[in-house]
């Protein structure tokens, strides 16, 4: 890739200052009335179709048409390739606030840049905010691409509450170098390795950290500057195209990190675009996010909240990707999120909540649901704002899913302590089940718990390197058995002993020693067995589909529940021991009579674990206990969660 020269503000005249129409008279338009009223109302649905750089024909002449909003600019020109980075006027259509050029000269492969004239006569050279392929700092230009054409739409309704979800959530540039430790993969490798490697350990959905563009590789994609580019680290856009097709034709789906919270303060991108401030706010207390030291989008602007939901719409539609995981919601709904008093503006009734950015995130539900119905969306929402995944229509945020925090916390918590300590916090196990079904949640153990010295999660767990191993495949099968869908951050399932490095790839010689392979073993038989059975994920909502049969025995920090479907024989009996000593003969109430199965032991040698066990099959006794009509003496190994299915009379 060139990087496109920078143009010095001296190249521009006194002359050129005031001007606002075409620099060779003509008055040909790209914008039609219906488009000037749709943007300068907020109500284009799909905006990247007229702003940003076009390939079309006007009066019968090929060539690019070029828009950008910046209506507060005294003057914005285009420079280019096309131009040898001379720079051209644009004409203001001054009723929408959207400056525009047809260039013949233009045509796919050049790049370009706009060069905004602030009130005060200043020049900055700014990145077209609707670029779909985007140069790499220093250079930051935008590329002519292709006329657009939408993916293929997939014909299967979005992952309901009944359908399972089991999430690996990948860093792309870090997952695997195959080129070389300090080569990025490109798209095409992921599609060639990622890929099946995912679909072979029975995922059902590949979770991308932001992709969007990034001045900072080190924001693994969190400060983005070009929302509607794919970064130009790993290749062309067309490359991400047939990477979303290689997911879908091995049977994922694949959902992209979303972030519309706040964007980064670079000269070259949104920030104060036109002299003003066009997307953010002007007073701090609104503008500026403390935490990241970001710029906060002004969500009360329409033309901003076109912006966004129209990025929204985009990447379903233009890419095919399956949903949005939308990152830092928490931070979006309050207006003293992260400020300490005096930092924050009240709301028009004094209080907290910012009305704003509440209504923003229900428009995004709304058009991408009615839009898009098969494509779902999900909230990184730490909080207790009510009914994130209720509907809008009853006050919700329309979410479809929503990041169980609570869970994650409690558990890792627990599992951290030494097993002597845990009988004075049993709580942390079972409180989640108070509101298990308020929300439809994901269980998330994500990157966010992997970085800034927290650790990996193999770390995070209690005692020798043993009982961490044996401590981390229980806390998996715990939390596969547990209502909610399933998130794993990539390494996970390697029990990565080290803290996520974002310059390097997995250590994947880890899966020369067993142990290591019999976690990443277990991984893909929990992944599977969850899909299969509808017990675990048919009805992850209703109440009436987990019963707790052993739930106060703290003192040995043993826990039992069933989950249910529709059908009796489809019944799972869950059993945990978080202590490492061996129970015999310890006695469950079990739901159904027969002889019931050990569909699954996270203590089994094939898992890297002792072995100790049922020998695969328990019959019950027509003993009633725990509220139920019969039970089972159980062989409880050493940090285990077992998994037990009726076999049969």
């Amino acid at each position: 890739m060139t990087t496109a020269p920078s143009v010095p503000a001296t190249s521009l005249t006194e002359q050129d200052t005031d001007a606002v129409h075409l620099s060779d008279g003509s008055a040909r338009q790209w914008l039609g009335e219906t488009d000037v009223w749709l943007l300068a109302e907020g109500k284009h649905l799909r905006p990247w179709q007229k702003l940003g750089a076009h390939v079309t024909q006007l009066d019968g002449e090929t060539g690019t048409a070029f828009a950008v909003w910046a209506p507060h600019a005294r003057q914005v020109r285009l420079v280019g390739d096309f131009n040898q980075w001379q720079p051209q006027a644009m004409q203001l259509r001054p009723k929408c606030g959207v400056w525009e050029l047809f260039v013949p000269e233009a045509s796919v492969g050049d790049w370009y840049k706009f060069d905004v004239q602030r009130s005060d006569g200043s020049h900055v050279f700014k990145t077209d905010p609707y670029a779909r392929e985007t140069e790499l700092p220093p250079g930051n230009a935008a590329r002519i691409c292709a006329p657009l054409r939408p993916a293929a739409t997939p014909t299967a309704e979005h992952t309901r509450p009944h359908r399972a979800m089991a999430i690996y959530e990948v860093h792309v540039g870090s997952w695997r170098r195959p080129n070389g430790p300090d080569v990025l993969p490109t798209w095409d490798d992921l599609a060639e390795h990622l890929v099946p490697y995912a679909a072979g350990l029975g995922f059902t959905h590949l979770e991308l950290l932001p992709i969007s563009e990034h001045p900072f590789y080190g924001s693994w994609g969190y400060q983005p500057t070009g929302l509607y580019a794919p970064t130009a680290r790993y290749g062309q856009p067309d490359g991400f195209r047939r990477f979303v097709a290689a997911a879908h034709a091995a049977g994922l789906k694949v959902v992209l990190d979303w972030v519309p919270a706040h964007f980064p303060a670079d000269e070259h991108a949104l920030a104060r675009f036109d002299g003003s401030a066009l997307y953010e706010h002007e007073d701090p207390r609104e503008g500026v996010h403390r935490d990241w030291n970001t710029l906060i989008y002004n969500f009360g602007r329409h033309e901003v909240r076109n912006f966004l939901v129209g990025n929204a719409l985009f990447w379903i539609e233009q890419y095919g990707v399956d949903g949005l995981r939308v990152d830092a919601v928490a931070s979006m709904l309050y207006r003293d999120y992260s400020r300490s008093a005096g930092d924050w503006i009240p709301n028009r009734d004094g209080g907290r909540e910012n009305y704003e950015a509440i209504a923003f995130l229900r428009e995004v539900n709304d058009v991408l649901h009615r839009e898009a119905p098969q494509a779902m969306t999900t909230a990184e929402e730490s909080t207790a704002f009510p009914r994130v995944t209720g509907s809008t229509a009853e006050g919700g945020l329309g979410f479809d899913h929503k990041w169980n925090m609570g869970w994650m916390h409690d558990v890792l918590s627990y599992l951290a302590l030494d097993p002597v300590h845990r009988r004075w916090h049993h709580h942390k196990l079972t409180f989640a089940m108070m509101y298990a079904h308020s929300e439809d949640y994901v269980l998330p153990l994500s990157h966010d718990e992997v970085v800034y010295g927290k650790g990996s999660m193999l770390g995070k767990m209690a005692g020798d390197r043993w009982q961490q191993l044996a401590n981390l495949r229980a806390l998996y099968g715990w939390m596969y058995a547990h209502p909610g869908k399933k998130l794993l951050f990539m390494g996970a399932e390697l029990a990565q002993p080290t803290e996520w490095n974002h310059d390097s790839e997995l250590p994947w010689t880890l899966l020369q020693d067993p142990a290591h392979a019999g976690v990443q073993r277990l991984v893909g038989d929990l992944n599977r067995l969850y899909c299969a059975v509808p017990a675990l994920h048919a009805r992850d909502t209703d109440p009436q589909s987990f019963q707790w049969l052993v739930v106060d025995d703290a003192e040995q920090s043993v826990l039992a529940f069933a989950r249910y479907d529709l059908r009796p024989e489809d019944t799972v009996v869950v059993v945990a021991n978080f202590t490492p000593v061996v129970r015999h003969g310890y006695r469950v109430g079990l739901p159904h009579g027969g002889t019931w199965r050990e569909a699954l032991n996270t203590d089994s040698a094939h898992y890297g674990g002792s072995n100790v066990g049922n020998h695969g099959l328990l019959r019950s006794d027509d003993v009633p206990l725990h509220g139920q009509a019969w039970s089972a003496a159980f062989t409880l190994p050493p940090l285990v969660v077992l998994w037990l299915q009726p076999e049969g009379p």
